[in-house]
């Protein structure tokens, strides 16, 4: 069983006319902007969204907060309503740090496996609840970091027994890859448009979709099913499996890069570290599937 569920549970900060998030919001064919998903402002309707320069009435500031000279007014109300990146880092912190704290309290209580995987089934239940819901709740993706941080405290604690140490060296291998994306998309080396999130979402449905059938066939068929999950192959389906995470992490920075620069609603950091966190579980559990399965080896 998956741990999480970044295919259906990837939703833009964007609206459409249903209520429903998601990368396909944008402007229509035949508009300047086409293939640029990117090119409206999604919040266009948000009244903490000010077009207006804040920085406009202060004369030391010439030209806005980049300049090393100059203090600008205080936000006003309206201002302080939007997202900023210490709401988001402070909403990921909490949600990550949820995961660890019931990821470490089920290692120290050898939580059977039967338990570790019913947590995980909730986690996924209650991830794609959070999905389809108009609006984030905090609770809910709390009580999902939760579920699923018993889900890897049971897993990473029997690749352990399995591989000595692997579940460390998937933390360092997931911080690295974290780092790695960040750094590639500041840098505009990796560049999030419309074709590249068409791209990466058909992908990851692709690789869901044949883990699933794997997992089918093992359960009837006994074994490891169709063998995606062992030997050279399992390595390079984890490998795969990691590059889609990276892929996905890059389009969690760019959701989160638009929120602040079109004014999104502080609530929506929430939303941030749910993408956040589903994108990491999911690097981290392909990286200690991949290390477990070289140790075998």
């Amino acid at each position: 069983m998956r741990s999480s569920n970044p295919v259906f549970s990837r939703r833009g900060f964007s609206r459409d006319n249903s209520g429903y998030a998601g990368f396909g919001a944008g402007p229509q064919a035949g508009t300047a902007a086409q293939g640029n998903p990117y090119a409206t402002n999604p919040y266009a309707d948000n009244p903490y969204a000010q077009p207006t320069n804040p920085y406009a009435a202060n004369p030391y500031a010439q030209g806005g907060p980049d300049l090393q000279q100059g203090y600008p007014q205080a936000p006003t109300a309206a201002q302080a309503g939007r997202m900023t990146i210490d709401d988001v880092v402070t909403r990921t912190g909490i949600t990550l740090g949820a995961v660890i704290v019931t990821a470490i309290a089920a290692w120290a209580l050898s939580l059977p496996v039967a338990v570790g995987f019913g947590a995980g089934l909730v986690a996924m239940v209650l991830g794609l609840v959070q999905s389809f819901k108009q609006k984030p709740s905090p609770a809910l993706i709390l009580a999902y970091a939760a579920f699923e941080g018993l889900f890897l405290g049971v897993i990473s604690k029997v690749y352990n027994d399995v591989a000595y140490g692997a579940p460390m060296q998937a933390v360092l291998g997931t911080m690295a890859v974290f780092a790695g994306v960040l750094i590639a998309y500041r840098a505009r080396i990796i560049r999030v448009n419309r074709r590249f999130t068409r791209f990466v979402i058909a992908a990851g449905i692709g690789f869901l979709l044949l883990m699933v059938a794997n997992s089918l066939f093992a359960v009837f068929g006994g074994g490891d099913g169709l063998g995606f999950r062992s030997g050279g192959l399992g390595v390079a389906m984890g490998v795969v499996g990691v590059l889609l995470g990276a892929a996905y992490l890059a389009l969690d920075f760019k959701q989160i890069e638009d929120g602040i620069q079109y004014g999104a609603p502080r609530e929506e950091s929430w939303l941030a570290a749910f993408g956040l966190t589903l994108s990491l579980v999911w690097i981290y559990t392909e990286i200690l599937r991949i290390i477990a399965i070289l140790n075998n080896d």
